[in-house]
């Protein structure tokens, strides 16, 4: 007795190596725009516990200061801003009172500015921030909080100054994501390796 079978019924499809390697874009692509998606929802659906700026210009504060008064339980995190006397004075004429302000002068770039507070805040049990910098700035800095709170449970809710300086270059950014990422793995923030 001889069975007949039939190849082309058992035949196994196999993706060829071309057909993979213009799916895995693909594939990323969607991963990370689900990602980003995520981040967004979160982010609208947040009610922040503390207010946090990152210095490098005035206005920033000023707007800090004007988004205080309208939270006035949240506490204001400065990071690396306008000199200590500046900064309270710019406070104190919106009305808020200095026992909600927190100056902190330990970071040196925008990197720093979130890994030298990123303990404090998980001590003192905040898991969530607005997020206060310059429109140009926000980029970068959004994907660093990603990274360096988001490894740590903090949602962030950007909040961007308006400013007229053009956007920083996309070469800065990978810079730092590469510089959070090995905060992440190290806790070194390779601020030292900084071509200026």
């Amino acid at each position: 007795m001889l069975l007949k079978t039939n190849p082309k019924k058992h035949r196994v499809k196999v993706l060829s190596s071309r057909r993979r390697c213009r799916l895995l874009p693909l594939i990323s692509l969607v991963g990370i725009s689900l990602w980003a998606g995520c981040k967004e929802l979160q982010s609208y659906m947040v009610q922040p516990e503390a207010i946090f700026v990152l210095g490098g210009h005035e206005e920033r504060e000023y707007f800090a200061a004007q988004l205080a008064t309208r939270h006035r339980d949240l506490p204001i995190w400065v990071s690396s801003g306008s000199p200590q006397s500046h900064a309270k004075r710019i406070f104190r004429e919106a009305g808020i009172s200095s026992a909600r302000l927190y100056l902190d002068y330990q970071a040196r770039d925008t990197v720093t500015n979130f890994t030298t507070l990123v303990d404090t805040f998980k001590k003192q049990g905040i898991d969530s921030v607005y997020l206060v910098t310059s429109a140009n700035h926000m980029n970068r800095a959004r994907v660093i909080g990603e990274i360096v709170f988001g490894t740590q449970g903090i949602i962030l809710k950007p909040m961007a100054v308006e400013c007229d300086r053009p956007p920083e270059p996309f070469k800065k950014i990978l810079r730092d994501v590469a510089r959070s990422l090995l905060w992440v793995g190290t806790g070194k923030t390779g601020e030292t390796l900084i071509v200026p």
